[in-house]
């Protein structure tokens, strides 16, 4: 008797050991959800912007977001200061620079997504300020976001450095926030400043304007490494469906002062 309970037992846990193989090897194999680190413009809105209670905002974080939905990556937000966007990007730290993100000069320094939104170089100025056209901001002094589209026009001999040469001083400013404060207070004359951006920051306010003339015409996309081709195509993709099924509408409505310069939508 005894052998055979020893026997028995032998018997079980063989057959518990079996058992237990055959339930593991059925598991799958758990795969690693993507973080998309999303690098952007810590205080560019209406594109790109941390609120007073921590929290990311603008069109190009909403649309990072529903691309993260669209795929079933998690989100991540990096932000930083503009003028240190290559550096965070070819460090590792954000997966794509897409913060109101100009492509024009810039085509062979990135791997850049279809654009998605075109885009204006305007001057602001106060509506009092007797500033009509660009010949009167000789002088003057004249506001611009370090690193930005509007700062290379007016450094670029091919583009406006001949009428930067005419101003009494370019102050340059981490943040068009910031700059459009001193714009407020007096302590310079006028902003050059993307028409987008500028129409948020005058918006509630009556007495802002831009002059007619425009100071150049651009396309916003995303910037990625040059060797990131496949995040790059994903995220081309996600944009077109994003684009057909009405989701970048929905969001685009949010923000009027880019809703109408938006080229992937057919707008309401």
């Amino acid at each position: 008797m005894k052998k055979i309970f020893a026997l028995l037992l032998i018997l079980m846990m063989t057959c518990a050991v079996f058992a237990g193989c055959g339930s593991k090897s059925e598991e799958p194999a758990s795969e690693e959800t993507f973080v998309f680190k999303h690098g952007f413009d810590l205080d560019y809105p209406p594109y790109s912007y941390v609120d007073d209670n921590g929290e990311t905002n603008g069109f190009d974080v909403e649309m990072a977001k529903a691309v993260c939905e669209y795929y079933g990556w998690e989100y991540e937000a990096v932000p930083f200061n503009w003028d240190a966007k290559d550096a965070e990007l070819n460090a590792g730290s954000c997966d794509c620079i897409w913060s109101g993100f100009t492509m024009n000069g810039r085509e062979d320094d990135y791997l850049w997504s279809k654009p998605y939104s075109d885009n204006t170089q305007m001057i602001m100025v106060k509506k009092d300020s007797g500033i009509a056209a660009l010949a009167d901001l000789a002088g003057k002094k004249v506001g611009v976001q370090t690193a930005t589209s509007a700062y290379d026009l007016l450094n670029n001999e091919e583009g406006q450095k001949a009428l930067k040469d005419t101003f009494a001083s370019l102050e340059v400013y981490e943040t068009y926030t910031i700059a459009f404060n001193d714009l407020q207070a007096g302590a310079i004359d006028a902003i050059a400043i993307d028409v987008t951006s500028g129409n948020f920051l005058m918006s509630g306010k009556d007495d802002y304007t831009f002059l007619e003339e425009q100071l150049g015409s651009e396309q916003y996309g995303i910037g990625f490494r040059k060797d990131d081709t496949e995040l790059c195509d994903k995220i081309n993709a996600a944009l077109d469906a994003l684009a057909a099924d009405g989701t970048m509408e929905k969001i685009g409505q949010k923000y009027p002062e880019i809703y109408q310069y938006l080229t992937m939508i057919e707008k309401k």
